[in-house]
């Protein structure tokens, strides 16, 4: 499945936003994540916010290809 981004024509019926096609579930996850990633920028204060995220996005990739050859998803 391709992740497809807000569209800022995000709808309220059933159960996917007709904007981006994503599920309300996946939206709701994806904004925790979001909100997650945010307060610990501000709680640490990085100098350099982009290679903290760098470095999760490489982590993240490297993981999930990882368990995705492993059969673990």
């Amino acid at each position: 499945m391709k992740f497809s981004p807000c569209t800022s024509d995000c709808t309220s019926e059933g159960t996917h936003c007709g904007g981006c096609g994503r599920s309300r579930v996946e939206i709701t996850e994806t904004q925790a994540i979001t909100k997650q990633l945010v307060a610990h920028l501000v709680k640490y204060n990085y100098d350099d916010p982009e290679n903290f995220l760098d470095n999760i996005k490489a982590k993240a990739l490297k993981r999930s290809k990882a368990q995705l050859a492993q059969g673990n998803c």
